[in-house]
């Protein structure tokens, strides 16, 4: 099963992620080492969020890794939802 993470950021998010971005890319680099997270990245033009794609039985690594996220703690996310993802081509 695979688990999409959505994060909707500041406005100010570039230059606010500065100080918490290498703490927030260790944390994203942990959970892929693991074989948690196969791809995340912001969206761009305008870089107003960010999409992660989770794998797993149930959605808890999710949710552990946004209550562990440097960005959740410092405000910098102001909305996040999880949405099941039926992959159909791969």
């Amino acid at each position: 099963m695979h688990w999409l993470l959505f994060y909707d950021y500041v406005e100010d998010i570039l230059e606010r992620r500065v100080p918490h971005r290498d703490a927030h890319l260790a944390l994203a680099g942990e959970a892929h080492a693991r074989g948690e997270l196969l791809m995340a990245g912001a969206l761009a033009e305008p870089t107003d969020g960010a999409v992660f794609v989770f794998t797993g039985e149930e959605s808890g690594a999710v949710e552990r890794f946004v209550a562990a996220d440097p960005y959740m703690a410092n405000g910098l996310v102001t909305a996040w939802r999880v949405r099941p993802w039926n992959v159909v081509v791969r």
